[in-house]
């Protein structure tokens, strides 16, 4: 019996498999999509879709770069679980991934997922994840990529802190590119792992950025002003506002913000030391912002032994 396009996106749906693995189901199984589920099934590869929903926050960061530091990539794979992220396979594909991302033109995740895997063109990057997560057993997840390409006058640093818990990437201009630069850039790329600046400079900031900080801070002083037993003038709050906020635009600015290894200068000054400058940076923290499921290992037990 042929197999048409339509059986295949029929037996996806069914079993969350790749396109190809529900093709070549389709094919061993003459047609008959019940068997070819069953066929997936006994490969494990259907055991994705089951895995689907559960939530992601663990993982890993990872960087690629061509070796003229032209060209720079970072990508974010999570997984359930800590333990599966120290997986040597896992750790393999996440760096793979780094890879493809920094030979792609993609600039979606969908778009990547969608490319062919370039360690094997017969396969899509979807159908390699989905197989990843039959074999390793948990969800695992692409959440985000950047890719940087520099200028004539500019070089790509990436750095990575914890194994992976963090990664840092940026692009960096200097007069004359030697391994002092090199230093330096690596230097400010664990400040940045370290404090998490938001702007490169004040220069970036918005003034609505600013105005919504200053709107923040305002009625958080307030609220605390109306706990003092003796509460402070409106022109000393204001004031106070003005202290804290110039503070805080400081330490999420990176030029301006103290040097963590050397208090006496600014991350900007220390920049100087080399004549260089920050062009842009980004820093991907694993599982930033995904809201972790809490779970009760007693019940989790509990409810395994009634089942």
């Amino acid at each position: 019996m042929a197999v048409t396009a339509a059986m295949v996106k029929e037996l996806r749906e069914i079993s969350g498999a790749g396109m190809s693995a529900c093709k070549d189901a389709l094919v061993e199984a003459n047609g008959d999509i019940k068997r070819a589920g069953e066929i997936l099934r006994e490969k494990g590869l259907a055991t994705a879709a089951k895995k689907a929903g559960r939530i992601a926050a663990e993982g890993l960061v990872a960087t690629a770069l061509t070796d003229d530091r032209k060209k720079g990539a970072i990508v974010e794979i999570n997984s359930e679980t800590d333990f599966v992220a120290k997986n040597e396979d896992f750790v393999s594909f996440v760096q793979n991934m780094a890879n493809q991302v920094l030979n792609s033109t993609a600039t979606t995740v969908e778009a990547v997922l969608a490319e062919k895997w370039l360690a094997d063109p017969s396969q899509t990057t979807q159908e390699v994840l989905t197989h990843k997560i039959a074999t390793i057993g948990e969800n695992l997840g692409f959440r985000r990529f950047e890719r940087y390409e520099a200028s004539a006058n500019s070089i790509i640093i990436d750095y990575i802190h914890g194994g992976g818990r963090v990664g840092v990437m940026l692009e960096m201009n200097a007069a004359d590119m030697n391994d002092a630069v090199l230093e330096v850039g690596r230097n400010v790329c664990m400040q940045i792992a370290a404090m998490s600046p938001q702007f490169v400079s004040s220069a970036d900031m918005s003034q609505e950025y600013i105005a919504k900080e200053k709107e923040i801070l305002t009625k958080t002083a307030l609220t605390e002003n109306e706990q003092e037993a003796k509460p402070k003038p409106e022109g000393v709050i204001e004031k106070m506002v003005e202290g804290r906020l110039k503070k805080q635009l400081k330490e999420v600015c990176l030029v301006e913000s103290e040097y963590v290894r050397d208090d006496s200068m600014t991350v900007g000054q220390y920049l100087d030391t080399v004549k260089a400058s920050v062009l842009r940076f980004v820093r991907f923290e694993k599982g930033e912002g995904v809201e972790k499921k809490e779970e009760n290992f007693a019940e989790e037990v509990a409810k395994a032994m009634q089942g």
